[in-house]
């Protein structure tokens, strides 16, 4: 059966693309930094009949990375589909810029891509088939006031997963870019700002299970709230920035 490698699978948005995936059949390989977590969404899944493997390791640690794919590729066979899942936000504002902070979101949100997708593309693009998908964000379409740095990660991955696009597609290999809006997770459970359209997270599986199995290129939601991010994309700068103090 169809292989699907996971990061950040230990709880949120990860934990409930592992059990939708269970529920339509794949086995799952799961990757988080806290193996206890994952042995508890391992259960889920194979409560549900499927094979789960786990494997601790951080998604900034190359290494680590290869370490763990190869285990998991050692126990349940190739990787069909890669969704490199792991990821952090927060508060990036200018104002209170902190250079550590920042460089760390680069790594996770930006490198944990990369050392999600570079031990399984070789052998996705040898047979000719296979697909990554990345975790974006809606926040990557525009510079969130307060959130620069979380918006310009997420901004890297599109742009990244559209030139991957380009290259792999006439390889065989399918290329997703995942752009929600504002889903309910432990992490958006501690925000204290608006977060207009949220979804709950089991709804928000739904919807990125299907459109990686349609092999969408972009599977993007809420509607109304791209449609005002691309919006302010398209508008003069002094008209967006306006929109965006509206916002905020």
């Amino acid at each position: 059966m169809a292989h699907v490698l996971l990061t950040g699978a230990s709880s949120g948005i990860g934990a409930a693309l592992a059990v939708e995936f269970a529920r339509r059949g794949y086995d799952l390989g799961l990757i988080a930094r806290r193996a206890e977590k994952l042995e508890e969404v391992a259960a889920e899944v194979r409560a549900l009949g499927r094979k789960a493997a786990i494997a601790a390791a951080d998604v900034t640690d190359r290494e680590a990375m290869e370490t763990a794919i190869a285990s998991l590729v050692a126990e349940l066979g190739p990787v069909d589909i890669a969704i490199a899942n792991a990821g952090a936000g927060g508060d990036t504002s200018a104002s209170q810029l902190d250079a550590d902070a920042s460089s760390a979101m680069f790594r996770l949100n930006v490198e944990g891509v990369l050392h999600t997708f570079a031990p399984v593309l070789p052998d996705m693009v040898e047979r000719g088939s296979g697909q990554i998908v990345a975790m974006s964000s809606l926040a990557g379409l525009i510079g969130l006031p307060g959130g620069g740095v979380y918006s310009a990660t997420k901004a890297a991955v599109q742009t990244l997963m559209q030139s991957f696009s380009v290259t792999l597609r006439p390889k065989g290999v399918a290329v997703t870019t995942i752009n929600p809006g504002f889903v309910r997770t432990p992490l958006t459970d501690k925000n204290s700002f608006p977060m207009p359209f949220m979804w709950e997270v089991d709804k928000a599986a739904r919807v990125m299970a299907d459109g990686i199995e349609r092999k969408r290129r972009v599977i993007e939601f809420p509607w109304q709230l791209s449609f005002a991010l691309r919006l302010g994309r398209v508008l003069p700068a002094a008209w967006a920035e306006a929109l965006l103090r509206r916002m905020r």
